[in-house]
């Protein structure tokens, strides 16, 4: 009983973060498929996870590999399509694991990750896609390379034969405009189309303000309060 009043719940709560995903699409002028979904499941069960996908999610983002490692291996178990997102910030010790199951890491903000991830990723059988964390206040405490340093460290990702530069992610700084934030984010992405056109990917938006961040062209948003519920003493995420 209990889990079936969970996926009931969840069903609720996916259909409403659909519902807002369009409308926003919508409103912007935007086809309904240009804007992945990427359900966040940091701190909740593996369970949770196999609900979704069997209500239709494919994308699933985790914040740490501690946590995200055993839940891929769950998955697999019992054969849920995934495409995984690792959406926290990444530590160099962290790479190896994280390349033996990601499909997109969104989080890479320096050259030893990018190094790391690059010797980790000769292993498997295709590129690692990979995003540019952008600090859009240029506050290091919270991961993201400087807008000033994006050109430089995508020419470094590209120089990379196991890694795709696919785009560029980030988060709203604290008390900021979204709308604003996001402005110069997608012009960002648009200057860093220039030199490299295959970098179409801007993940940004999550459960608070996902209706800016599809305003101002964002691919994917980041859900997990949204669908999941909240996290005791956790932000919005």
């Amino acid at each position: 009983m209990e889990l079936d009043q969970r996926r009931a719940g969840l069903a609720v709560n996916l259909a409403k973060a659909r519902a807002r995903i369009a409308a926003a699409c919508g409103a912007a002028g935007r086809h309904r498929r240009e804007v992945t979904l990427i359900a966040v499941t940091k701190t909740f069960p593996a369970s949770d996870a196999i609900v979704l996908t069997e209500l239709g999610v494919r994308d699933i983002g985790e914040n740490r590999d501690q946590e995200a490692a055993p839940k891929v291996a769950e998955l697999a178990k019992v054969g849920a399509d995934v495409r995984w997102h690792f959406v926290g910030r990444l530590q160099r010790n962290k790479c190896g694991s994280v390349a033996s199951y990601a499909d997109l890491v969104h989080s890479v903000d320096r050259t030893p990750v990018v190094d790391a991830l690059a010797r980790a990723a000769v292993d498997r059988l295709e590129p690692l896609d990979v995003l540019i964390q952008v600090s859009l206040d240029g506050d290091p405490r919270r991961g993201g390379v400087p807008v000033q340093g994006v050109g430089e460290l995508a020419d470094h990702i590209a120089g990379q034969e196991m890694l795709r530069l696919c785009g560029v992610m980030a988060v709203t700084p604290l008390d900021s405009e979204p709308d604003v934030e996001y402005d110069r984010l997608w012009r960002l992405a648009l200057r860093l189309r220039e030199t490299h056109p295959g970098a179409t990917v801007v993940s940004a938006g999550m459960s608070g303000d996902l209706e800016a961040a599809i305003r101002h062209g964002a691919t994917h948003v980041r859900v997990g309060s949204a669908l999941l519920g909240s996290r005791p003493g956790a932000p919005v995420a």
